[in-house]
């Protein structure tokens, strides 16, 4: 049975295409996210150190996971721009050969996660109470990388056709097992032993791994836009070539954002678990907040590469202009009601330790007003890389992350009276700046005039 033919979004109202995409988008990664909140509401049961172990794991698994994830977002790229030239075969192609890269890129990951667990937590200052409970925490969720990364390719390709509400349902029903599955593994119940730590990883990976299956199987079934087959899956080295030149400066990207957290986490560990766990509520928070940012970042990525492919440059500067306001003004709006619950938010996450909740609550505070801003640099960098641009987006996180955000933290938390809230003032500055520097490029215009040069080399040979 051939694919259903979806929307292609070259036409009609940009505001009706951006929220058709983005809402579900959206919906999705709070549900991801879930994953997260669930596990530090479970293991804040049982205190600070547990909260920490999870909090010192997160950037390592970041980092890793980043690896491979600027493959996954070239794939994203390229079916979107066959989409909009209304090329269904090479969309079913491009799809086959990036499940093939990206299955053999997690297996590798998978392997070296296994491995590197102890040096990393031990690089990262892990202390003598969490050490081990990192370690396992870790090791047990590196197990689950190919699963994730298998349901993150069948997520970025249906999401590249304009297919999002898919993977809405899969993760779904995925997340209401974690409920039931993490306090299982966490404390145990009958046969079941409780794995403490470890228990909130091996709750994950099982839930992972029915996504990954559900979502391979949908795309080998073809009924839903995209139809991958083990013929289109022998190694087509030009392909490969086109998805590093797109996916490694996304990778590089990503990674240097996870080294930027690691290099964090070493500066804040030096103030003591309960500064850790401080840190890590008001990064969970963080990563909760920004989500309708990221959803409309992965829209507009996803309307620029359409309308990139039917050659329609005009129009997708439009989708990067709208998506820009909204995520502004939205997220401004959201950090302002933060503002105001901090106290209560942090409470909910560790309910019994006032130090926490202060210093947490502190942390929330001072990034609040300033995400909106970090709304316009998520939008932009959507909009340079569903044009193929994907460098562009690379220098900018380097700029925020390496060049102001960590040596502005180890200054003021190392050389000023400040200590460890020198690190939250590190957030706010970093998101101004970065964000002034992508609108300042995204208006210059220097994005169309080498898209309109290097199209044809970039996109028409796939």
């Amino acid at each position: 049975m051939a694919p259903k033919k979806y929307k292609k979004f070259t036409e009609g109202r940009i505001i009706n295409s951006l929220t058709s995409l983005a809402g579900p988008i959206i919906f999705a990664n709070i549900l991801q996210t879930a994953y997260q909140l669930i596990d530090t509401f479970w293991l804040g049961r049982l205190g600070a150190d547990a909260v920490a172990a999870v909090s010192l794991s997160f950037p390592i698994l970041f980092l890793i996971l980043a690896l491979g994830g600027g493959l996954t977002l070239a794939g994203t790229v390229l079916v979107a721009q066959h989409k909009g030239a209304d090329d269904q075969h090479q969309v079913n192609y491009s799809s086959s050969q990036t499940v093939l890269v990206i299955f053999f890129v997690s297996l590798m990951l998978s392997f070296v996660g296994w491995f590197v667990a102890r040096p990393m937590m031990t690089i990262v200052g892990a202390g003598p109470e969490i050490l081990e409970d990192s370690i396992s925490y870790f090791r047990v969720s590196a197990i689950g990388f190919v699963f994730l990364f298998m349901f993150f390719v069948f997520q970025s390709l249906m999401r590249g056709i304009g297919n999002v509400m898919l993977p809405v349902y899969v993760i779904l029903v995925t997340v209401l097992l974690n409920l039931v599955l993490d306090p299982l593994f966490i404390y145990g119940f009958g046969p079941v032993p409780g794995f403490g730590v470890a228990g909130a990883a091996v709750a994950s990976v099982i839930t992972q791994g029915l996504s990954a299956i559900a979502g391979i199987y949908i795309l080998f079934k073809g009924k839903n836009g995209i139809k991958i087959n083990w013929s289109m899956m022998r190694i087509d080295w030009q392909y490969i070539k086109k998805m590093v030149y797109l996916g490694i400066p996304a990778s590089i990207e990503q990674s240097t954002r996870a080294l930027a957290m690691v290099m964090m986490i070493i500066i804040v560990t030096s103030f003591g678990s309960g500064v850790v766990a401080a840190y890590g509520i008001g990064a969970r928070i963080l990563s909760f907040v920004i989500i309708p940012a990221l959803g409309f970042g992965i829209a507009t990525t996803t309307l620029v590469g359409q309308n990139i492919g039917a050659r329609k440059i005009k129009r997708a500067e439009k989708v990067g202009n709208l998506s820009t306001q909204i995520a502004f003004f939205g997220l401004t709006g959201i950090g302002i009601l933060l503002f105001l619950f901090a106290e209560t938010l942090t409470a909910f996450f560790v309910p019994n330790d006032p130090t926490v909740i202060k210093d947490g609550a502190l942390f929330i505070k001072i990034m609040a007003p300033s995400f909106g801003l970090l709304g316009v640099q998520q939008i932009l960098n959507g909009v340079f890389n569903g044009a193929g641009f994907t460098k562009a987006s690379m220098m900018i996180s380097m700029l925020s992350l390496w060049v102001i955000r960590f040596p502005l933290a180890y200054v003021l938390a190392y050389k000023t009276t400040l200590g460890y809230e020198g690190i939250w003032w590190a957030f706010p500055i970093s998101n101004f700046i970065a964000a002034i520097v992508a609108f300042s490029y995204f208006k210059l215009g220097y994005w169309k005039v080498r898209l309109i040069r290097d199209r044809h080399t970039l996109f028409s040979e796939a």
